[in-house]
């Protein structure tokens, strides 16, 4: 066997899991890596080493990274002991002291500032793998990955048990306490210590993406994203994205648009523009910047004074628009607080600009947004929505609302769920509060039960699936057009169900939906961004990646049944 690995180039298998900026960071791991020679392998049991690419957004998410980290131990012991463990992403960079005590299987951790140092950390993990199997042949060295989820979860019960709103043993985090625990798991002897896993991990990174960074795209071949920045400067109380991923920090428009143009050339039909906060895209590149412009008034004064031809996300778009070809540009996560005038007036004038906005709110009620540290008010939200569907007649809103944040009462929840039957959106996700060590939220007085949240949770969802049945059924007899996605599996026409740690859930199966039958195409429309949103069932079978033009002949409580009357 090691022989054979000397004849051959070092395989490597990833595993990606969270958002879609975090998929982005695992696209660049892999263009490093085949740049470096490394070849890259879908079969877990036939790599060298595997990396486990983390989210650490929220609890559930959290313990997906857990688990993904464990089963991989598990594999690699009962299958490929020789092979290398890595974890990158977002749970080294917010837990980098702690890991190693708690996962001394793991070879390496490596931060988002390392996504172009991967080719090494790689090589460097399988030294490490090598040096651990000598001491255990040795005897000086006990293997680690048998029983590591009990373990675990033993060591966090002890330490967080006893803390308000502790879900389970298995949880990372919940408490500011499980900050600076320094619990030893297994006793590691001294031979244990040499060989404690390689941190490359910055506590607050510069990276950002380059456009001749290598990449290599997971994505189907018709749409792709693109980060235009990294990091955020927001201070919300229940966030912890700013400690993980550090200060805002924008990429050149130039580069944004260099990439854009290649992706277009490989055959992309729509571009989703990702970052923390898209609508700050450019604001920190502007002469002698302050970050410190969170609220609307500071940031509207801030984008009055911009230099004439000065980066903004509105400049980004209308050169994006420019560009030749038939595509969709469509652009998420932006925040309220940033939106101005003249982005809503650069969406109406630019044809390539999907009509589709992802604001995600958090809440409505005045208290709520206050303690959320949202620098936004009620009154401001009503006029900005009202603002935008003026000004962009037809658009979809899609936003997120969080339940059960510290403090809130009966009459606050039933605030938002007012606010959600009355503004109607098209598209919608709910979040319970999940309470983040290192967050002012998480200290806050008034924190909910889990099952308050739930309950309030399964209330909003309940509020938002009549309004989605009703936004459905507006669309039977009109004429779409569509991106065509993949042929619908039986699965598909099933049950369709879509889950994001991002977005919340956003829905589940339509049960008194009848099957559908015969073959259908799984498109989207512009109001549905890919994987978060709706789908358009076409029927028959239609090339993938095109766009086309569908009447829609029916509906589910969230998607469409269409037929397709021509191309474009």
């Amino acid at each position: 066997m090691e022989s054979n690995n000397q004849q051959r180039p070092v395989r490597v298998g990833l595993i990606s899991l969270g958002c879609a900026k975090n998929l982005v960071d695992a696209e660049l791991m892999l263009g490093n890596l085949l740049r470096n020679g490394i070849e890259i392998t879908n079969d877990p049991a036939q790599a060298d080493a595997v990396i486990v690419n983390t989210c650490s957004f929220i609890d559930s998410a959290q313990e997906e990274s857990v688990d993904a980290i464990l089963e991989s131990a598990e594999l690699r012991q009962a299958r490929n002991r020789g092979q290398g463990l890595i974890v990158s992403g977002c749970l080294p960079q917010r837990f980098r002291d702690d890991l190693p005590t708690l996962f001394p299987e793991v070879d390496a951790f490596m931060g988002i500032d390392q996504v172009t140092q991967v080719s090494d950390i790689v090589r460097s993990a399988l030294e490490r793998r090598t040096m651990k199997l000598q001491a255990e042949a040795s005897g000086h060295l006990k293997g680690t990955a048998k029983g590591r989820k009990t373990r675990i979860s033993k060591a966090l019960s002890k330490e967080v048990g006893a803390a308000a709103e502790s879900d389970s043993a298995t949880n990372l985090r919940g408490t500011a306490k499980f900050g600076s625990t320094k619990v030893v798991v297994g006793s590691p002897s001294d031979a244990w210590k040499s060989l404690r896993p390689l941190i490359d991990v910055n506590l607050r990174p510069k990276y950002i993406p380059d456009y001749n960074a290598p990449r290599l795209r997971l994505t189907p071949r018709h749409f792709a994203y693109l980060k235009i920045a990294e990091g955020c400067n927001h201070p919300c109380s229940f966030c912890i994205i700013p400690r993980m991923r550090g200060a805002h920090r924008s990429r050149p428009q130039a580069d944004v648009v260099a990439e854009a143009k290649a992706l277009l050339a490989d055959g992309v039909k729509e571009i989703n523009l990702i970052s923390q906060d898209s609508t700050y895209y450019g604001m920190d590149l502007r002469p002698n910047h302050s970050r410190a412009i969170a609220s609307p008034d500071r940031f509207a004064e801030a984008a009055r004074m911009l230099p004439s031809g000065g980066t903004s996300i509105c400049s980004l778009l209308r050169e994006l628009n420019e560009l030749p070809g038939d595509f969709w540009i469509r652009l998420l996560y932006t925040h309220p607080a940033h939106w101005t005038d003249e982005l809503i007036q650069t969406i109406a004038v630019c044809p390539k600009v999907a009509r589709y906005v992802d604001i995600p709110l958090q809440h409505i009620h005045e208290n709520m947004l206050e303690r959320m540290r949202r620098e936004t008010s009620r009154q401001y939200i009503v006029d900005l929505l009202n603002r935008i569907r003026a000004g962009v007649p037809g658009i979809a809103l899609r936003t997120t609302f969080i339940v059960g944040f510290p403090g809130e009462t009966q009459a606050a929840f039933d605030s938002l769920i007012g606010f959600i039957r009355e503004t109607r959106f098209e598209r919608l996700g709910i979040f319970a509060y999940s309470r983040e060590e290192g967050t002012r939220a998480g200290s806050m007085a008034g924190q909910l039960s889990d099952k308050v949240k739930q309950q309030r949770r399964e209330i909003a969802m309940a509020a938002q699936h009549e309004v989605a049945a009703l936004v459905s059924g507006s669309f039977v007899g009109k004429t779409l057009r569509v991106l065509t996605e993949h042929q619908a599996t039986a699965e598909d026409l099933k049950r369709a169900r879509i889950h994001s740690w991002e977005h919340g859930l956003m829905r589940g199966g339509d049960e008194h939906m009848p099957v559908l039958k015969g073959v259908y195409t799984v498109a989207r429309c512009e109001s549905d961004a890919p994987d978060i949103d709706g789908r358009v069932y076409l029927r028959g079978a239609h090339p993938i990646g095109q766009f086309l033009r569908a009447k829609v002949m029916g509906h589910t409580d969230y998607d469409l049944i269409a037929q397709a009357t021509g191309s474009r």
